[in-house]
């Protein structure tokens, strides 16, 4: 049961340091945080879909020069926070010092309920998936429990891909309650790994993939558009005064398809943040949280421009664009190496979803752990375990994201009835991008309203470009939030509900 004492809310020189956590995490280990929960499969996917927003060569690197310029905007913002506060938890204690415990609590029941877990459960069986190009019987459709009806669009299942997902998870739950340095250790090698494999990709695409006839077609005709998607208001009620645009209709439609193609970019860039949940385990976290945040999303986004240059130059913008499976890594290699460029990205892709499960996994729990110390979650949850970890918090994690695995969607075609399923956390996480822009923006425009509340506050490192470049995200991001609730409308509201639905859990924690 939670704490009875009300709940106070300390000005930050006056939070004690965070009692038991080992300060074990130097810049390297926290750099390899941001860089390792950053980088999952999205990388290797989603050009694809954005090419085919974009319409162009030029299109598809601007949207993630875009994303690159907002991430890391993002990041050097974050870092004045993440100096003046380095406690556990981060973002979390960022909202609840800037405005209430009520925000911190609404972006830590969103970040439990689908943020954290949902990406964990995505992660993992994404991992499954690509082991199942070597291991063809790790498969979706071999089941263990075939899909049990719970409703009229809700379903569990156990199939083989299942099981291995739900495995990582428990694996690395279980690596990670066995102390900090376990968990740093996997962390390193896995982070310094893929980091290497996604260099060694594009390499292969830029020197040995290269050819004359992708090259011309896409950089001699970089802004040229063609077999762009027309994009749809995301509502019927919407139609009557929302256009329906393409890349080729203008600046508007332009406007709109750049916005839309950052749901895709943004959530292959995100999990940055993470860092800041583990900063009461950072040796120096008001030099090296800061730091660590311009280092590793300066890396990614360097490395993420790279690998679609590497794309870019093996293939031509309509076979990004009808990749099979949107697999745009896996055909650049097929391109070089034929049939074993498959199986070679499968390990890579491995290799890859490993880490950024493992950094996921660690740093989730600490948030929680913050919560439950407030008095906003299950008491047991802001206990530390004699390694110092807080493992109940892992544990609760796991079990929910693995819950998340075995639920799927149910949908039945009304023209043949033939039922086939999808997974739950894909359309949860569908959900929250926009949640996800809303805390972001929230947790950025804190700065100012601290700056306000708290002008003698320690500020060891104060946010690079202020006020301009906060100023310039919160707009920027803005204007990505107004485009996906008219145009993915259906994935957008869904995601405030959630958000919402956290006010009478609060109100119920509170007043316990």
């Amino acid at each position: 049961m939670p704490d009875s004492t009300p709940i106070t809310t300390p000005a930050p020189s006056a939070i004690p340091a965070d009692a038991g956590f080992i300060r074990g995490l130097g810049l390297f280990d926290s750099t390899m945080i941001v860089v390792g929960s950053m980088i999952g499969s999205g990388i290797f996917i989603v050009s694809a879909d954005i090419a085919r927003q974009t319409g162009s060569a030029g299109g598809l690197l601007a949207a993630w020069l875009i994303t690159g310029a907002l991430t890391v905007a993002a990041a050097l913002s974050y870092g004045e926070l993440a100096a003046m506060m380095p406690r556990a938890g981060g973002q979390y204690v960022y909202l609840r010092e800037s405005y209430s415990p009520l925000w911190g609590f609404l972006y830590g029941w969103t970040l439990f309920l689908v943020i954290q877990t949902g990406t964990i459960a995505a992660v993992a069986v994404a991992f499954a998936r690509f082991l199942g190009v070597l291991v063809p019987a790790v498969s979706p459709s071999v089941w263990i429990i075939a899909p049990v009806r719970v409703s009229a669009k809700y379903a569990l299942s156990l199939s083989w891909q299942q099981l291995i997902a739900i495995l990582l998870i428990l694996f690395l739950t279980g690596a990670n309650t066995r102390g900090l340095r376990l968990g740093k250790w996997i962390q390193n090698i896995f982070t310094s790994a893929k980091t290497i494999a996604l260099i060694a990709l594009i390499a292969l695409g830029i020197f040995v993939g290269r050819n004359a006839e992708a090259l011309h077609a896409n950089f001699s005709n970089l802004w040229a558009i063609q077999g762009a998607q027309v994009i749809r208001p995301g509502a019927d009620f919407l139609r009557a005064w929302v256009p329906s645009v393409s890349a080729a209709a203008g600046a508007f439609g332009l406007f709109v398809a750049y916005g839309v193609a950052q749901v895709g970019s943004l959530f292959s860039a995100d999990a940055w943040n993470n860092i800041t949940f583990t900063a009461g385990e950072v040796k120096n976290p008001r030099r090296d949280v800061p730091l660590s945040l311009a280092l590793g999303t300066a890396i990614v986004i360097s490395l993420y421009f790279l690998a679609n240059i590497a794309y870019l130059s093996t293939l031509t913008l309509a076979q990004i664009q009808s990749a099979p499976d949107d697999r745009v890594a896996t055909a650049t290699l097929s391109t070089i190496f034929g049939n074993a460029g498959a199986g070679m990205m499968a390990i890579a892709i491995m290799i890859s979803t490993f880490g950024c499960a493992n950094g996921l996994i660690l740093a989730g729990a600490r948030v929680y752990y913050a919560m439950a110390r407030d008095g906003l979650f299950f008491r047991s949850i802001g206990i530390l375990n004699a390694r110092r970890v807080p493992s109940k918090g892992l544990v609760l994690q796991g079990i929910w994201a693995s819950l998340l695995v075995l639920a799927r969607t149910r949908l039945v075609n009304p023209a043949t009835g033939v039922v086939s399923y999808g997974n739950l956390y894909s359309d949860l996480l569908d959900y929250v991008v926009f949640a996800v822009l809303i805390f972001y923006v929230l947790t950025i425009f804190g700065i100012f309203v601290l700056r306000r509340k708290r002008p003698d506050a320690e500020r060891p490192y104060r946010a690079f470009g202020y006020p301009v470049v906060p100023v310039l995200y919160i707009v920027a991001a803005v204007a990505i939030m107004l485009v996906l609730i008219l145009y993915k409308t259906q994935t957008t509201w869904p995601g405030l509900l959630i958000v919402v639905l956290g006010a009478p859990v609060y109100m119920f924690w509170s007043r316990r």
